[in-house]
Order: structure tokens, then sequence, then C-alpha cells
């Protein structure tokens, strides 16, 4: 692993903090192999705090075990390297148990398991919807990952190199926890609230990655590196429970219980294809190498974020949401035995408030080129100076849709002047410049001590999300129902 705090090289861009670089390991002439596990339990951590024993303490277990193995495919000529890694975890969903007896103890939040006995057993009895367990259950982190590379010597001036990895990973969540939650109070587990299980979610992630690489020398005094890869990103939500709306129950003004559909994690899929291919040639001249490099990268994205659908104001989430302001008031309205006027049941079909209509997600193409050129001059024996200059220039391929409803709103800029917003004109190519200076001196010239320093511009990429996000969301447009979508 190499970082980079502030490399002054042009070649290096797409950051504008640290450069974080990984190589992984390749097979030689000798055949080896590796296994290993690292194994933990709750036997490993501490159970107490500032003296008081936590009362929650499920089981959790941690194990990470894997294997590699690399060698010669053609002894000096071509060489593999696998690893398989697996890595199971599971850690306690809350730190928190429901109050059993009214004294509310270290570890213990002011929610009673009365209560949340009496919500679960009426949202099965009346609609046949299970809530999960408010304590005591895990969450599990699992992933498998693996990686195979293969080393080429083609020639005396020529080698190459090709890897594939893959990773697939899934992590168990709670509900958001503050986000549009009963009175900004947040959704616990807390002291004061704790959540049903299946009010949870699930994030998946799976990556595909491919790269290759050309290392070649032509006459003793040029040298080229070309590379390319491509990275497939799958992350998607499954949440725990069926559709059904959020239910949020308080008590004295702050949050208590959330049961029903995670809020945020309907259909909410991002997809991405990232293509890069670079080339960097470099001439040795003296005291001097000069280097002239391009550098292509494309982003296709598919983005699905669908919090509003048929939006109103008082229902919100695509599968509805409300609110009670204490566990009696949840189980009046739910009690099945009270009638209205025609002798119904009066009690709230909950299911009335999920959303209708298609799920929205936008695919967005975006690119950015890169052009660059530098000089390393070796000043003197112990003194290396670097001049350089990047330029990266971003394109939107993408046409988005304009939307007629927020072109006719009237809007007013940070001056107080009318303005109208169109979230379908993108912004032209725009050429981004990056100028670079560095050195190192080697004080004693033993390398026993270095002092480098530099200055540069760095361009990171750009937060393609904000504008994904401002395509794709479907929160706000002309076909809402109401006179005014707040």
């Amino acid at each position: 692993v190499q970082v980079s705090i502030a490399p002054f090289d042009v070649r290096e861009g797409g950051f504008t903090g640290a450069g974080i670089n990984t190589v992984t390991k390749s097979g030689t002439n000798t055949l080896t192999a590796t296994v290993y596990s690292y194994n933990r339990s709750e036997a490993f951590v501490g159970n107490s705090l500032a003296g008081n024993d936590v009362v929650a303490n499920p089981e959790l277990s941690f194990i990470q075990t894997g294997i590699s193995v690399g060698g010669p495919i053609i002894k000096d000529k071509v060489f593999f390297f696998a690893n398989y890694e697996m890595e199971r975890r599971s850690d306690p969903a809350s730190n928190f148990v429901a109050d059993n007896d009214g004294n509310v103890e270290f570890g213990e939040s002011r929610v009673t398991a009365a209560d949340m006995d009496a919500i679960k057993q009426r949202m099965k009895d009346v609609y046949n919807y299970d809530t999960g367990s408010y304590e005591g259950y895990n969450h599990e982190t699992n992933n498998d990952k693996m990686l195979l590379k293969l080393d080429v010597n083609i020639s005396a001036n020529h080698n190459a190199s090709f890897r594939y990895s893959r990773l697939d990973a899934s992590r168990d969540l709670p509900p958001h926890f503050i986000a549009l939650s009963y009175n900004n109070t947040g959704r616990g587990p807390n002291s004061t609230s704790l959540p049903f299980e299946n009010s949870g979610y699930k994030i998946n992630n799976v990556l595909d990655s491919y790269a290759g690489e050309l290392n070649s020398t032509f006459g003793g005094n040029i040298a080229n590196r070309f590379f390319f890869s491509m990275n497939k990103f799958r992350d998607w939500r499954s949440p725990k429970s069926e559709d059904f709306p959020t239910i949020q129950i308080g008590k004295d003004g702050l949050a208590y219980a959330t049961l029903g559909h995670e809020p945020f994690s309907i259909h909410n899929i991002l997809d991405q294809d990232v293509l890069q291919v670079s080339n960097n040639l470099s001439y040795f001249m003296g005291d001097h190498v000069f280097t002239a490099g391009v550098n292509y990268e494309s982003f296709k994205f598919f983005n699905s974020f669908n919090i509003f659908r048929n939006f109103f104001f008082g229902l919100g989430f695509t599968t509805g949401t409300t609110t009670f302001d204490s566990v009696d008031d949840f189980l009046a309205a739910t009690d099945p035995t009270v009638l209205d006027t025609l002798g119904n049941p009066a009690n709230v079909d909950f299911r009335a408030l999920n959303g209708a209509g298609a799920f929205k997600g936008e695919l967005i193409d975006i690119s950015q080129m890169a052009f660059y050129g530098q000089d390393e001059w070796a000043f003197s024996d112990n003194l290396n100076l670097i001049f350089g200059l990047r330029v990266d220039i971003p394109q939107y391929n993408t046409q988005p849709v304009e939307n007629p409803y927020s072109t006719s709103l009237a809007l007013l800029d940070e001056n107080g002047d009318a303005e109208v917003v169109d979230q379908a004109k993108l912004p032209e190519p725009n050429p981004l410049y990056s100028p670079r200076i560095g050195f190192n001196w080697d004080v004693n010239g033993d390398r026993s001590m270095q002092i480098r320093g530099g200055s540069g511009i760095f361009t990171g990429r750009l937060p393609f999300v904000w504008l994904g996000n401002a395509i794709s969301n479907p929160g706000f447009n002309s076909n809402l129902p109401g006179d005014n979508p707040t």
C-alpha cells in the first residue's frame, strides 16, 4: 500500500487529499501457498463501561479466513497468483434492551417490554404483519473476496499483467436514525427509543474489477506504460419488511418506537460502470525525464433513489408514513373492536398510505479526459526538481428531459434577482488546470535526511451523485396532486 500525501507528479490525479495506491502480490518461480484465519467472539470483548455491566450482551462472532496460491506457469515467463477470502461477522444490533420492571438500569431503554409486546401482537393480529424482534437480535456483515492475477514476461523489453477481483458483500443496518423521525429525535436504538428488527435493511455490494497493464521500453531511452481497467459496481438495499407504511410512535415529545418499512430503502439502486484507459510515454534525455500522457475515464451509472412517489404533504414516503404521540394512541387507532357509524371496524388501514406508480431511475453517462506533461530534472546529485501541468476536462453525455414544473417556478438568486433553475441544462466542458512544481532534496547525499516540498493544484472527481439525484429524484414534478406541492 502506497500513500502519497502530496504527489506533485501530474500522472496522479482524481483526488484532492491523499492518493492511495495498492499493489497486489504476484507469482514467482517458487510455488507458494498460504492459509490464514482470524477469529473473535464475545469472550474477547469487554462488557462493562465505567464499572457498569452492559445488560444487552448478545453473541458476537467474527471469522476471517483465506487462502492464497502463487507460482510459475512457465518458469521465468508466466506467473499466477490467486487469493480467496471469506469474512463473517455478527454484532449486537443494539446495546440497549427494553425495561421489564419499571426500574431503568444501565443499558436499559425507557421503552418497556410490555409496550413493545403489545405493539408487536397488535400488528400480527390486525394486519398479519411481522415486526420482528425489538431486542436480542444481531446484525450480520458478510463478504467474499477473490483475486486472480497473471504476469507475463513477453520479452526483455515488454511485460504485461492482468488482474480480476471480485467483492460480494452485505451488511445489516437499523432504520435511518434521524431524518424525518418523530420530532427529529431519532429512531434508536438508544435509551429513549427502540426500533423493531424488520424496520432495518441490508446493504448489498457487488464489485467486479478487471485491469490490464503493458510496460515497454524502446531503444533504451523511451518507456511506455499502457493501462486499462473496467469496474462494475452493483449496490442496492434489501429492506427486511414487506411493503408497509413507516409507523412512528412517540412519548413525551421524543421518539419511542419505530416499525414498518425502512423509509429510505424502497428501490434504492446504484449501478456503476467505470472504464479507465491511460497511456504514459517517457523520454530520457541526460538529466531530464520528459513525460506526456493521456487518461480517459467513462462513468455510466443508473441511480434510483425513490423516497417520494406520488407525494403530497401529509404522506411523504413511498410506502407512506404515520405518527402517533403515544402507544395508547396507536392501540386505540388500531383496535378492530371499535366500530364506525356503519358498523365496520374503524381501525386505521395503514396499507392505504402506500404510494402508487412506477419507480423511477436514470441512466447517466459522464466522461472525463485528462492531458498532462512534465519534466523531471536531476538538477544535482542530491536535488531533483519536477515541473508539470495537468488538464482535466469533464464531459456530460446525458441529455436530461426538461421539467416544466421546476422551470415555471419564480425563483430568486443570491442577489434577489429572478432566475430560472433548469435541471436539464448541464455544464459545458470546462478545462480544469492543475499546474505543479516540486522538489526532493537529499540533504546528506545518503538518503538519511530528505526534504520534500512543492506546490500544486489538485482536482478531484466531481460529485456526480449531486447531478444524478437532481435528474433521477421524482419527488417533485408537474403531475403531483394538489395546487401547491411543497
